[in-house]
């Protein structure tokens, strides 16, 4: 018993030191996150490359050793039959596709990295080449999505064709973005449409009388403040406020139909939203399939490269991050023996 005690008192003591260990890497990391944060990094993958590897992976297992030889004889007639009209015709370059993957959040806050891949994009395209965007939102705020929409914009304002596929979902904002594209894809059971707006807050006015807390708001111009979460709203301030949603409304109907102008815009601006299939009846969107498929549709005549810009953690983030995960593990670890042991 006085071992068992002994051990268990060890266990005790490791744990805390570990926990301790935890709160003083915690608070380095949280540190260094208020820092300023390293400038990002473009990164440009050849997805050409990464489906000859597959393809020639899956031949390798699937095919026979006769099979492979043959193959191997074939490829070699067709790579110097290449070489040869490559001379003849002064190398001609392939045109490109460029891939890009836009997961949007509520506040939009990817539109920085968007701008920046697309800026990228832009600098070495030609017009022969096409970008797509890999769409995946459920919308968010007016002005981060409207922020969003006008990027792509800039892709057909250079003469580049747009094509966007949505795999998952286009709704409200994100459809919002999804409706510039020269050609808009979307997979069958694919949420799209939502085109509507939504605002809405809490009163905790009641809760306050009932508890005799006094609440004070000043505003210079008269609807400065429409609604309030803490004050006492009125029917006037109410009307003020579905009228402005109301104007945001017609925007968002209007910039649509600008895009797809031969689309019942009013049939379609109701708040709803419809599986891919009968998006595509509605003309929300122009044709069915996934991304996956246009990629492959397009190879190998094109050369495919995906654009992807993200940020750089600095070392402090890095080992702070690493550590803290290993010594969490060790806690776990520990802690389930010691149940096990007691």
């Amino acid at each position: 018993m006085e071992f068992l005690y002994e051990y268990g008192l060890f266990v005790a003591k490791a744990v805390t030191l570990v926990i301790a260990f935890i709160i003083v890497v915690s608070t380095i990391v949280g540190v260094a996150s208020k820092q300023k944060q390293g400038k990002g990094q473009l990164e440009i993958i050849s997805l050409s490359e990464q489906l000859k590897d597959i393809t020639h992976y899956a031949k390798q297992v699937l095919l026979d050793k006769a099979a492979l030889k043959q193959l191997a004889k074939k490829q070699k007639k067709e790579d110097k039959a290449k070489n040869k009209s490559k001379k003849a015709n002064d190398e001609e370059e392939k045109s490109r596709l460029f891939v890009i993957d836009f997961k949007g959040s509520m506040d939009a806050n990817e539109v920085e990295h968007l701008r920046e891949e697309i800026t990228a994009i832009l600098c070495v395209a030609n017009k022969e080449d096409e970008v797509l965007v890999r769409l995946e939102s459920g919308g968010g705020v007016v002005h981060g999505y409207g922020l969003a929409a006008s990027q792509l914009q800039r892709i057909k304002e250079k003469g580049l064709t747009l094509t966007i596929a949505v795999d998952k979902v286009a709704a409200s904002g994100g459809y919002m973005m999804a409706c510039v594209a020269d050609k808009l894809l979307a997979s069958q059971f694919a949420y799209i449409g939502s085109i509507g707006v939504l605002a809405q807050l809490p009163n905790f006015n009641k809760l306050l009388k009932k508890n005799d807390v006094e609440f004070e708001q000043h505003t210079a111009g008269e609807y400065k403040r429409t609604l309030t979460v803490f004050g006492e709203n009125n029917d006037e301030g109410r009307a003020k406020f579905k009228e402005e949603i109301e104007e945001i409304h017609t925007l968002f109907k209007d910039f649509v139909h600008s895009q797809r102008p031969e689309m019942n815009i009013e049939k379609v601006a109701t708040g709803e939203y419809w599986p891919g299939v009968k998006a595509k009846e509605l003309g929300l969107v122009d044709a069915l399939s996934t991304s996956d498929d246009y990629i492959l549709s397009h190879f190998p005549e094109r050369e495919i490269f995906k654009v992807k810009y993200s940020l750089k953690k600095n070392v402090a983030e890095k080992l702070g991050l690493s550590v803290a995960a290993v010594a969490e593990r060790v806690v776990m670890q520990t802690w389930n023996k010691a149940r096990h042991w007691f």
